[in-house]
């Protein structure tokens, strides 16, 4: 048989017959119904078409979105990885067997200036021994996928100089960044820092010093590290040995997901009178562990505010080591800490241990269940040590995106809704053919042997995103429900049609506009006539090649919806949104249920398919 009349059989098996489906649903649904003579039927895209016309028997060609998705594997190349799949795997096209990119050059600049974008580079000194002036970073490093960066002194031992660092790093995938030094041995000068690492989704992050030896100094940190999710972060001195200085650190790891954090000094021998303020820390936090070491140790004539130290935060482990230290006629006031959400497991070893003089001290609010091992009597006092109950007033998660979750009886034509951000924010990857991917290891007992195929060190990004993904599919499954990670587009198939027969079709958003704004529901199509279904939903997880999470999902209903402008309501997407009817088996610390106001069994929860997850639903 010729390649061409191979091609032709190819096209005869996938005509396209669909009596049963809408001409609206004919529309848009993307069919892969122009395949090119060129095409080898070696290749996986190949096997992949083949596979689907004979596993799938809805008469509907296979749709774009998995054609895309199929790997670009040569016939050689796949031969190749069939035979050595451990060795020859990184070498594939579309992996990301690193996360580490290559840095530039060494940058070095002496001379004030105003950088609107810098990206990706070793930063050596910038703006150094400045008399005067102001320089302004706008954005360095911002939604790069994968950040390798550095930067090494920036601002050091000016006068009367002015510094702004809008956005560092912000959206970003996998983020291994280390500024090493900010406002060193400034005098007279101020510094602005608004946002470090913001919206990182596997942090790596190191900030060694910021604002020390300086005098007369006025700084301000907005925000480091908030947003992220299931990372590390350090921070090892804020401003140290500052004279008559003003500091402030508004927001440290607000709202982040399962991250590690070191805080070791903040403010310590400070003299002369300085200002000191931390007001958030770790608020709203999932499962954290933070270490905060050392808060105003050996300060002088200070005043230091702590304002909120893991407030609302969802269970964890948290260890505050000492605050305000050896410090000597000076003030000290600790407003709130840990009135968690959930109770973790906190440890506050030590309060003004230490101090002489008249320093005074103040503790207004100490949370449920905490060790408080020692502080200083003498001079101290708590305004307030209460136990905090979640269940005594009404929490508000502020880190759950309005519209990420809705009720049923939104999804009506003319409403007026927040659009969640559905943008898929992981690196382009691909599928691995079944050939392939059935013979790599994946398992935890066996990580050792993934960590070696993807070239990952112990302890590295990589291997918390290895490890991470590694976890979520080895989780036992919720009640009700059936999950498989798949590696290749054939395994997503063969699960779907397991869980729903063999006549499927699979649903996505078509794109991302409307994303983080207010939309209006236009048409609405309800799938199977709007009858509770049983659907599989797949959701992209992060690993060097391209892995689903696939679930079975009983008891929904399945819409279909136009999304229009509101202003001049045109059509600008179309959305596919899931109802959950039974959240009984959901944990009361949902996002969906403190977003709507709810305990679990009590309500239905219904949210968009985002950008390349999927859903299958029956014909």
């Amino acid at each position: 048989m010729s390649i061409s009349q191979f091609i032709f059989l190819l096209l005869s098996l996938s005509s396209f017959h669909v009596s049963n489906t809408s001409q609206a649903s004919k529309q848009r649904y993307q069919y892969y119904s122009n395949v090119e003579a060129k095409i080898n039927p070696f290749t996986p895209k190949a096997s992949l078409i083949r596979y689907w016309n004979t596993h799938v028997t809805t008469n509907l060609p296979i749709p774009n979105f998995l054609l895309s998705k199929a790997s670009p594997l040569t016939p050689k190349h796949l031969a190749t990885l069939n035979k050595q799949p451990f060795t020859s795997l990184c070498s594939a096209p579309k992996l990301l067997c690193s996360f580490e990119t290559q840095q530039n050059d060494d940058v070095s600049a002496q001379n004030g200036a105003n950088f609107a974008i810098y990206s990706n580079k070793r930063f050596s000194n910038y703006g150094s021994s400045q008399n005067g002036g102001l320089d302004s970073f706008k954005n360095y490093s911002n939604n790069i996928n994968a950040n390798t960066d550095s930067f090494r002194r920036y601002s050091t031992g000016s006068t009367r100089h002015g510094g702004a660092f809008t956005s560092y790093s912000e959206n970003g995938n996998v983020a291994n960044t280390d500024f090493a030094s900010y406002g060193s041995g400034a005098t007279a000068s101020s510094g602005e820092f608004r946002n470090y690492d913001k919206l990182v989704n596997v942090p790596d992050l190191r900030f060694t010093t910021y604002d020390s030896s300086g005098k007369s100094h006025k700084l301000s940190f907005s925000s480091y590290g908030n947003e992220t999710n299931s990372g590390t972060e350090t921070f090892t001195s804020y401003g140290k040995r500052v004279r008559s200085g003003t500091s402030e650190f508004d927001n440290y790891a607000v709202s982040s997901n399962i991250l590690q954090s070191e805080f070791t000094s903040y403010s310590e021998l400070g003299s002369g009178g300085t200002n000191d303020s931390f007001r958030s820390y770790s608020f709203s936090g999932n499962n954290p562990k933070n270490s905060f070491k050392n808060y105003a140790t050996g300060s002088i004539s200070g005043t230091d505010m702590f304002t909120s130290y893991r407030n609302r935060a969802n269970v964890g482990e948290n260890t505050f080591q000492s605050y305000a230290g050896k410090s000597n006629s000076g003030g000290a006031t600790f407003a709130n800490y840990g009135q968690s959400f959930n109770v973790g497991n906190d440890t506050f070893i030590s309060y003004g241990k230490g101090s002489s003089g008249r320093t005074q001290f103040g503790f207004r609010s100490y949370g449920l269940g905490r060790a408080f091992k020692g502080y200083n009597k003498q001079g101290a006092s708590f305004s307030e040590y209460r136990n905090f109950s979640a269940t005594s007033g009404k929490i508000v998660n502020r880190w759950v995106e309005p519209g990420k979750f809705f009720r049923e009886s939104m999804i009506r034509e003319g409403n007026v809704i927040p659009m969640p951000d559905i943008r898929d924010k992981m690196p382009e990857r691909s599928f691995l053919p079944l050939s392939v991917s059935s013979k790599l290891p994946f398992s935890s007992s066996k990580v050792v042997d993934v960590r070696e195929m993807f070239h990952a060190r112990e302890g590295s990004a990589m291997d918390r995103v290895i490890t991470r993904a590694m976890e979520e599919c080895e989780r036992a499954p919720s009640r009700g429900e059936t999950k498989r990670c798949v590696a290749s587009a054939e395994g997503m198939i063969e699960f779907a049609t397991s869980m729903l027969g063999n006549s499927v079709i699979l649903r996505t958003t078509e794109g991302v506009n409307g994303s983080g704004t207010s939309v209006m529901i236009g048409t609405v199509y309800p799938i199977n006539g709007g009858d509770v279904t049983k659907s599989v939903s797949c959701h992209q997880s992060l690993y060097p090649y391209l892995l689903y999470y696939c679930h079975s999902v009983p008891k929904v209903r399945v819409y279909e919806a136009d999304i229009l402008d509101v202003a001049t309501k045109e059509k600008i997407n179309h959305g596919v949104a899931i109802c959950h009817l039974d959240t009984s088996a959901w944990g009361p610390d949902h996002g969906a249920f403190l977003a709507l106001g709810s305990t679990p069994g009590k309500i239905e929860v219904c949210h968009w398919i985002f950008q390349n997850d999927v859903t299958w639903t029956t014909s």
